[in-house]
């Protein structure tokens, strides 16, 4: 039996990515394992294994292909014994995923456990898709109830949309395929809920021609005209958004709108951190390398930062938080984000459980996040999350700035950078290594006197860098 390839969902939310790369093509054996495309994401391009064995029969989906929707069929493998050119025909009947959008937002109708598999997989058997449909609409209406008639069948894109706007997905009645709920239901469902819920106890036969009698939506006018019109046209060059800048563009735009932003300011004195972190790295054991022998960590101001922050979460365990409409969640450890800029952008990889790791340990696995960052080859859940973030500029010479919160952290800390200032210490003048650090706070979940807590905290560990070893 054929085996259908779809595009895989690499995190929870994404809905679409680029075919970057195909690693084989139409005639190759693959066993499980073998890695058999790159997938492009907005800031990370992912490998596809193979999970089964067989033959690529027929690629549909041909290498840099933007936008293929998730779920949506994009090689074909013939599987042991079978025919590859058999098995091509008998799937000529997926189309590519470029052709079919709207197709692939009513993917194959599934148990949610057997949806979740074909999401991480990036497979499904077309025998087992035929099986869950057959019948047409009527095979929908079994699979409803032999599963219970608490059971709705909506796309991962429509359940999202219904779930940011409160529609009930129970009394929406869908016009995908078999009767799944697309994302058009929701639209039409939160512009009329009263003639949603009329449609909802109609036959599934006269729901299906709603999408033609729903009102277009409203385009927002873009003010590209009104700016392009300030330049003579020969004074530009106009460089269309990539994937990742729209996805900075909105996150920034949703968090400056929708988070209550205030800011705390400190000046840290550094002298006994690197006094401390000389001492350390000259302890450094000594390994063998590639490329000889070389320190076993080389530890930066920043890892200590990343360090001093952890532990500053854990002395302060109410400013561990993350804010949602219905409650706080306190987080119990302190998994520390780490801005770093790549072309194009940046992103912030995540030192997970960092005030349980030491510097070293730190150390290291940041070097490592920030090299394949830069490659763009962290895996979602290497980036998403956290519970906080760090922001370092001093490298630039920046002595000062406010960091903008990256939901769903409450808190990102700026530093700027550290050099020698003027300090009065017991009545008299002194030259100190100083840097000045800034905490963004979310209001709705960190208070004026719980945000000055914790970054005093934070000031206290950077001071009395040896708390931070015990």
């Amino acid at each position: 039996m054929p085996i259908n390839v779809t595009m895989p969902a690499l995190s929870p939310t994404m809905e679409e990515g680029n075919l970057a790369k195909w690693l084989v093509k139409e005639g190759d054996k693959v066993s499980s394992g073998d890695v058999i495309a790159e997938i492009e994401t907005d800031k990370a391009t992912m490998e596809v294994e193979a999970v089964d064995e067989g033959t690529v029969a027929k690629i549909l989906v041909p290498a840099g292909t933007e936008g293929v929707k998730v779920n949506a069929v994009i090689a074909i493998l013939a599987a042991e014994g079978e025919d590859a050119s058999a098995a091509s025909a008998g799937g000529d009947s997926a189309k590519p995923a470029a052709s079919q959008a709207a197709a692939s937002d009513a993917a194959v109708v599934g148990s949610q456990a057997e949806a979740k598999d074909a999401n991480q997989r990036g497979y499904e058997r077309p025998a087992e898709t035929a099986s869950a449909s057959e019948g047409g609409q009527g095979g929908a209406s079994k699979a409803s109830a032999s599963s219970g008639s608490s059971r709705v069948f909506a796309s991962p894109l429509a359940r999202r949309i219904a779930k940011e706007q409160g529609v009930d997905l129970s009394g929406v009645s869908g016009s995908g395929p078999h009767g799944r709920i697309v994302k058009a239901d929701i639209e039409r469902a939160a512009q009329a809920p009263k003639a949603a819920k009329a449609e909802s106890a109609a036959p599934a036969s006269q729901a299906t021609a709603a999408p033609a009698q729903a009102a277009a939506p409203v385009a927002k006018a873009s003010n590209d005209d009104s700016i392009l019109k300030l330049f003579p046209k020969d004074s530009y060059e106009s460089i269309p958004h990539d994937g990742m800048r729209k996805t900075i563009a909105k996150r920034l735009v949703e968090s400056k709108q929708t988070v209550p932003h205030f800011y705390l300011s400190v000046d840290c004195e550094l002298d006994a951190l690197l006094a401390l972190r000389k001492q350390l790295n000259t302890a450094a054991p000594m390994i063998k390398g590639e490329a000889g022998e070389r320190p076993a960590y080389k530890l930066s101001v920043n890892d200590m930062v990343i360090k001093a922050m952890a532990c500053a979460l854990k002395a302060v365990p109410d400013a561990n938080v993350s804010w949602t409409d219905s409650a706080m969640l306190k987080h119990k450890h302190a998994d520390v984000g780490v801005a770093v800029s790549i072309e194009g952008g940046l992103i912030t990889p995540i030192i997970r459980r960092a005030d349980e790791k030491t510097l070293s340990a730190i150390s290291n696995e940041m070097k490592d996040l920030a090299k394949r960052a830069r490659a763009r080859k962290l895996k979602p859940e290497e980036y998403q999350g956290g519970t906080t973030a760090v922001s370092n500029l001093g490298m630039f010479g920046i002595k000062d700035f406010s960091a903008v919160i990256n939901p769903p952290h409450a808190t990102i800390l700026a530093v700027g950078a550290g050099e020698e200032r003027a300090v009065v210490k017991s009545g008299a003048v002194a030259i100190a290594n100083v840097m000045t650090v800034t905490l963004s706070t979310d209001h709705r979940a960190v208070d004026g006197a719980l945000g000055a807590e914790l970054i005093s905290a934070f000031k206290q560990f950077i001071e009395n860098p040896m708390s931070m070893l015990v």
